[in-house]
């Protein structure tokens, strides 16, 4: 056991603690300060993890094929770039955006023939929630057979994982605005189709954008599954699958640090879009420095 890299480690972690407890307690009153002050926070910690992550790795001996060290995993990504660029445009570029394009969509257009037609309200909407209760691992043996081995059967695993939340958020969020509002709106003569511009969706968008930031995740989760029962020679799941097999563990946390990079940033430009379009929304003026 090397006790050198475990206490510098060690030490790291508990200075960046304190400089984050300290920071956290400032108040700037420089805008561009404050914003900077928010993002070194997680900045900080999540560089302080990984400093521990590789002095517990080093300091107790772990073998690489349990958990290989942050440094290993960071020239394996760099070493195999054309590869791991070849599997993101695969399952993330190709499968996760056109499904979840495809996904929302269409969740968001059938919610608005529901929100018309409480025949399909009371008919489809306990359909979509059985059916969204159903596992991806039996979608997607299913979706693999019917469209083929390539992105499309993945694309169609993604459009049902992403469409019912969707649909679901959407009938809620239309169903959000009060009936003084709706009134109101009678009062004006206005049209179904004006209420539903100018008042009902306005009000809905909180939740139709808190489908899409789920659908961020969800997309890249049954995108990556659903590789793992049928692919072309590339992908992220077909990767991780078959380097578990060859025990190239650190190849494996490559493809986990690239999708999860790429959720977060799918998240937050969902977020960031979120928060231009619902500037009046009391959850996104209270967040606002």
């Amino acid at each position: 056991m090397n006790y050198a890299p475990l206490l510098s480690a060690v030490a790291f972690w508990l200075a960046a603690w304190a400089f984050n407890e300290w920071l956290v307690r400032q108040h700037f009153h420089n805008l561009a300060a404050q914003r900077a002050a928010r993002l070194a926070v997680p900045l900080l910690f999540g560089i302080a993890i990984l400093v521990l992550w590789e002095g517990i790795v080093r300091g107790f001996g772990i073998p690489s094929v349990l958990l290989p060290a942050p440094s290993a995993i960071w020239s394996r990504l760099i070493s195999s770039l054309p590869t791991l660029w070849a599997d993101f445009r695969q399952t993330f570029l190709k499968s996760v955006i056109t499904g979840y394009a495809l996904g929302c969509g269409l969740g968001f257009l059938v919610a608005i023939l529901i929100d018309r037609s409480p025949f399909l309200q009371k008919g489809l909407l306990p359909l979509g929630n059985f059916v969204s209760a159903l596992p991806v691992i039996g979608v997607a043996p299913i979706m693999v057979m019917w469209f083929g081995f390539d992105w499309q059967s993945k694309v169609a695993v993604v459009v049902i994982m992403t469409f019912f939340p969707m649909l679901v958020n959407t009938v809620a969020g239309l169903a959000a605005a009060s009936h003084m509002e709706r009134d109101l709106m009678r009062t004006y003569a206005a049209s179904w189709w004006q209420t539903l511009v100018k008042l009902r969706l306005p009000a809905a968008w909180p939740f139709i954008f808190n489908a899409l930031k789920i659908n961020s995740t969800l997309a890249l989760i049954g995108a990556i599954v659903a590789e793992f029962f049928g692919t072309p020679i590339v992908g992220m799941g077909f990767r991780i699958s078959t380097e578990v097999g060859r025990m190239n563990v650190d190849m494996v946390w490559a493809e986990i640090a690239i999708a999860a990079l790429a959720g977060s940033v799918f998240y937050g430009a969902v977020a960031l879009v979120e928060r231009a379009v619902t500037f009046w929304h009391p959850s996104v003026r209270g967040g606002q420095a």
